[in-house]
């Protein structure tokens, strides 16, 4: 069953609920990072975007800090679905960072969008992707 089938609009779920759904210790790697580096707590929000067939629809979590998206999870189970912006101050960084990056990561960097700003949409299985996640994720923290 998907995720968004489980939970509506009407039915939020419990931060528990989000764990035990996706299933996969990079749940915990992930949402440990954030609340120790970035002191930063999940929020649960509702999506209603039926972007690639509703594939970013229903609830997922935000990390944010100081009201700045730092990366969004949709939970898949068994693995992560990371929104990661990277806006036109990060673009040099990030670029510079990609050569270093999984395959995947390079991929989905090299499709996300224009020549300023890229909405990456990563499929985190594993730790190596983990680990690009989380460079990405600093690069978005560090700007101002």
């Amino acid at each position: 069953m998907q995720w968004n089938e489980l939970y509506d609009r009407d039915h939020e779920p419990t931060e528990s609920q989000v764990k035990e759904f996706v299933n996969t210790p990079l749940f915990d790697n992930l949402d440990s990072f954030m609340r120790q580096t970035y002191n930063v707590k999940p929020k649960l929000a509702h999506s209603n975007c039926s972007m690639d067939n509703g594939f970013w629809k229903g609830w997922n979590v935000k990390y944010k800090k100081n009201g700045k998206a730092l990366c969004t999870l949709y939970p898949k189970q068994g693995y992560l679905l990371l929104l990661i912006p990277i806006g036109a101050r990060e673009m040099n960084e990030a670029e510079l960072l990609m050569p270093t990056c999984t395959e995947h990561v390079q991929e989905v960097f090299e499709q996300g969008g224009n020549a300023d700003r890229r909405s990456l949409g990563v499929e985190v299985r594993d730790e190596n992707v983990m680990r690009d996640v989380k460079s990405l994720v600093e690069i978005r923290a560090k700007t101002k």
